[in-house]
């Protein structure tokens, strides 16, 4: 290339560019929360989409008043810490989103429900160690 050639990106191409970078640090961002080191808040507008786009996720149905789900949510920061970008964690209050409840039939608290290529795999009802739901999950992992 001979010097009285140069090379320049007209603004309209730099735009384009500054965008689509935005995009895919906005993507990168979202994967990184739902996947993240903590459970994630779920709610009846958002279960769909989280249990579309993650593999597999562990959904724990719970409720503020309920002893046996604090008693459980220890065990629940825990697996969220200890699976980070392998399984999506979440809780979902079961008072503030009666009809994800209700369309899977939870009935008792806490459950746990795990879900895998958007349909339920598994299911834990009731205070249980936490040995038991990472048997469950590692049928699941591959």
């Amino acid at each position: 290339m001979s010097s009285d050639h140069e090379l320049f990106i007209s603004d309209e191409e730099l735009n384009r560019i500054r965008q689509k970078k935005l995009r895919e640090l906005r993507a990168l961002k979202e994967r990184k929360n739902e996947m993240s080191s903590e459970p994630v808040h779920v709610t009846d507008a958002t279960f769909n989409d989280v249990v579309r786009k993650n593999p597999l996720a562990l959904i724990d149905f719970w409720a503020s008043w309920c002893g046996p789900c604090q008693a459980l949510a220890p065990t629940i920061e825990e697996l969220a810490k200890e699976l980070a970008g392998r399984v999506f964690v979440g809780k979902l209050d079961v008072d503030e989103n009666p009809e994800t409840a209700e369309r899977f039939q939870v009935f008792s608290i806490p459950t746990v429900l795990i879900m895998k290529g958007g349909n339920e795999a598994n299911r834990i009802v009731g205070c249980v160690p936490k040995k038991y739901i990472e048997a469950a999950l590692k049928k699941h992992l591959g």
